[in-house]
């Protein structure tokens, strides 16, 4: 409540003489909280409050200035306070990807959403962004047995399974890495893209961990959402069209398919791992339990992939390990998923 009446004095050092309602818009994973602002006449905007002590607003201040140069439809920025962590922005509107999406809209709105990508890679460059290079994409792997195998299934591995997925950690981040790089948004999915009316679909929100990688890395976010799941067909399709519209655009995708498709798979397995240990980590260490209902998802993201590629064997059996041992204890479980245990 404090941090709230902060931004009413602050919003009202803005608006003198002006009312307006304030009233929570969303939050996110992080420390982060927006707010929508409706003024008397009815028009609308959001207020960032992100606490100096856990956020810092200069990142997402510069990838939007990147991003918006590049064409993309992101939130402008009106005020800011950054010594309190406050900015003042245009409203994207409520209504996300997730909300919105059915089997009648899919096409137009992914085809926005490829396009958009498509403008933000064509003005990729290096050192505008931080480079998402070994040591990160190892960070994120990390997660994976960290919070995932140990905290969240309390599963400990034998030397000769450390090894193998160690092996696997290795031959990940040398296929990633060998990927051209671009601008990643690194959550470029359904809950961070908005459905607009009109030109300038979609909005694009919470970018403020974009670094410079992967190519491929933003479609598979895009595509293997963990949110929501498309026929692999379907997938695929898109998968194609944004392909033909990045080599048209001149980006350093793969000449043949079938090499930016096995790219596209291999960035999804760290992308996976990683997220399968962050969903835990938000559970175990911030009691934030939204998430767990959406890890079975990402699973089966993981194990498809696992089953595609004999190099991944050993995660494919450590995988294997954990539903062994969730079906003993008695846990609620679909086909082929690591579930949440039943109450």
């Amino acid at each position: 409540m404090e941090r709230q009446k902060q931004i009413r004095t602050w919003l009202d050092a803005l608006w003198p003489g002006e009312s307006f309602t304030l009233a929570p818009a969303s939050a996110d994973a992080s420390f982060r909280r927006y707010f929508r602002v409706t003024l008397d006449d009815g028009t609308t905007r959001i207020v960032m409050d992100a606490p100096p002590a856990n956020e810092d607003c200069r990142p997402w201040l510069h990838v939007q200035q990147l991003f918006q140069a590049a064409g993309a439809h992101v939130p402008e920025v009106l005020a800011q306070d950054l010594e309190r962590g406050f900015l003042l922005l245009s409203d994207l509107g409520d209504s996300t990807y997730l909300q919105a999406l059915d089997a009648d809209n899919a096409a137009p709105l992914y085809a926005d959403a490829i396009a958009a990508l498509v403008k933000i890679q064509q003005a990729s460059r290096p050192g505008a962004l931080p480079d998402y290079d070994a040591a990160l994409l190892r960070r994120e792997l990390e997660l994976f047995p960290e919070w995932f195998l140990a905290q969240h299934h309390q599963l400990v591995l034998t030397d000769s399974e450390r090894q193998g997925l160690a092996a696997v950690f290795e031959r990940i981040l040398a296929m990633n890495l060998a990927e051209p790089k671009v601008f990643v948004h690194r959550d470029y999915h359904s809950r961070n893209l908005m459905r607009i009316d009109g030109a300038g679909n979609p909005g694009i929100i919470d970018f403020q961990d974009a670094v410079y990688g992967p190519i491929s890395y933003d479609m598979v976010s895009l595509l293997k959402d963990a949110y929501i799941e498309w026929d692999e067909d379907l997938a695929l399709d898109w998968l194609v069209r944004y392909w033909e519209q990045a080599r048209k655009a001149g980006l350093p995708v793969a000449a043949d398919f079938g090499e930016f498709f096995r790219d596209y798979e291999w960035m999804g397995v760290q992308r996976h791992v990683k997220v399968l240990g962050i969903f835990a980590r938000l559970y175990h260490r911030d009691g934030k339990d939204g998430y767990l209902k959406d890890l079975p998802l990402v699973a089966r993201y993981l194990r498809k992939a696992c089953e595609r590629y004999s190099e991944l064997s050993p995660l494919r059996k450590i995988l294997d390990k954990v539903e062994d041992k969730v079906t003993v204890l008695g846990y609620t479980m679909d086909a082929g998923s690591l579930g949440t245990r039943r109450e």
